[in-house]
């Protein structure tokens, strides 16, 4: 795997959460108008999306790490063999759910900025 282990791997996780966060958001804020959809609709859209491909992998393995019986050695083994770095699989996900949050309020924020600018300052100001 090309991340790295460790806090290191989570805080790399989280920064591409982020990036994708933020590309999404751009995108269906771009989509929302044409498409009739409200400020909230064009968040959670991101968000959802963001997590998808940010977390998803991860936090299906946290899930299923969880659910399934792991009652021999073997099972054990094989299970974590496919994981990369399980000891730090919370912490990963953790880091791309609040990665991906950050990402789309970012993309949102800068959103808003660019609609301002493009309206122009209020007209009852000095």
């Amino acid at each position: 795997m090309w991340l790295s282990s460790g806090l290191a791997g989570a805080l790399q996780a989280g920064g591409i959460a982020v990036v994708l966060g933020l590309a999404l958001s751009l995108a269906t804020h771009g989509l929302a108008r044409p498409s009739g959809w409200r400020e909230g609709t064009a968040i959670g859209v991101a968000f959802v999306l963001a997590l998808l491909l940010g977390a998803g992998v991860d936090a299906w393995d946290l899930f299923y790490l969880s659910i399934v019986r792991l009652e021999s050695p073997f099972a054990i083994r094989e299970t974590l063999a496919a994981i990369h770095d399980p000891g730090s699989l919370g912490t990963r996900v953790v880091f791309e759910f609040i990665g991906a949050g950050a990402g789309v309020m970012l993309g949102w924020w800068l959103w808003m900025l660019g609609a301002r600018a493009r309206r122009g300052p209020p007209r009852d100001a000095p």
